[in-house]
């Protein structure tokens, strides 16, 4: 069978190299990769030009505005393989990865292959930003691990029959398609020794925005409801009850209050500590908590105004037409 790796690159100068690299060091070499550039405006397509290497049969393709499940798209539709398999330039690939990942299309009836990730961290920060955005590995259920863009394959045929990535998504669009397929009846292999290496964000700013995006995204396909209703239902019982004890100066309960929420940040500790295990992380720890509580909800409120909005706009349309 032949494999295409397909991924897609914005700006990523900083990283292409390094990933191009991991790509050509794999011990089983793909029959082609195809990178999709979506309208870089620094070095990456540059660098990617100059990096013609021997042993990889590199296909740059320019598509200026297109968003990731875009360029995904497109990326298959050059695909001359008959196992897509994607992966994400911000990660390194295992020399294992592509062998990994594609052994279980020995069996015909395996049609989705989900890889495993795992943070590469440079400092304390980066450590900490890891069980915020990946499954950490002793939480993994190998019975139900969704495939993500960083590390999964498909028959290319399964691919188009459920429509490829979902072009209105480019934030949480790999969650959203394997919603789709699972839905679909397909049932993701597990490959739990398709490693890729994640580059965490390095910064406040950077992991609020990741954070922002997914629950924007999630919130307009309408996924993890129940998460978001539990991260607002405790921020605003605390508001609730702080505006209560104050109006009637019940200073006691106040401090018992505000010693609750001293527990909510010892518990964002408690919980994560063991995945980083440096002092700074009970700054950080918190802090991270903090932030990706008020991006959740920021995000959320974003995504179902948008998801208002489009829905509103479809009916009008609709109303035009008819």
């Amino acid at each position: 069978m032949k494999v295409s790796i397909v991924t897609t690159v914005l700006n990523e100068e900083k990283t292409i190299d390094a990933f191009l690299d991991s790509v050509a060091g794999q011990i089983k070499k793909p029959d082609e990769v195809i990178v999709v550039d979506g309208g870089s405006v620094d070095w990456t397509v540059e660098k990617m030009q100059k990096k013609w290497l021997d042993n990889l049969n590199l296909r740059i393709i320019i598509e200026p505005g297109a968003n990731r499940s875009q360029g995904r798209n497109i990326g298959a539709k050059k695909a001359t393989g008959e196992i897509l398999a994607f992966t994400d330039a911000g990660c390194i690939l295992d020399k294992n990865w592509l062998q990994e990942i594609t052994k279980p299309f020995s069996d015909p009836k395996v049609k989705l292959v989900s890889g495993y990730y795992k943070g590469k961290a440079k400092n304390t920060f980066e450590k900490c930003v890891i069980p915020y955005v990946l499954v950490m590995p002793d939480k993994v259920n190998p019975n139900n691990f969704y495939p993500a863009s960083r590390s999964m394959a498909i028959r290319k045929e399964v691919f188009w029959q459920f429509g490829g990535f979902p072009e209105n998504f480019s934030d949480n669009e790999d969650f959203v398609f394997a919603q789709r397929l699972i839905s679909g009846g397909i049932k993701p292999f597990f490959a739990q020794k398709a490693i890729v290496e994640w580059l965490p964000r390095s910064n406040l700013h950077d992991f609020w925005k990741m954070i922002f995006r997914f629950a924007r995204g999630d919130a307009m396909a309408g996924l993890r409801k129940l998460k978001v209703a539990s991260v607002y239902t405790r921020y605003l019982f605390f508001l609730f009850l702080f505006f209560y004890f104050l109006f009637f100066h019940q200073n006691f309960y106040l401090k018992v209050l505000f010693f609750s929420f001293f527990l909510y940040l010892v518990w964002s500790i408690v919980k994560n500590y063991r995945y980083v295990r440096q002092l700074k992380a009970f700054f950080w720890l918190p802090v991270l908590q903090i932030t990706s509580d008020f991006a959740v909800m920021i995000g959320s409120l974003k995504g179902c105004y948008h998801k208002i909005k489009n829905e509103k706009n479809s009916s009008t349309s609709f109303r035009n037409h008819c």
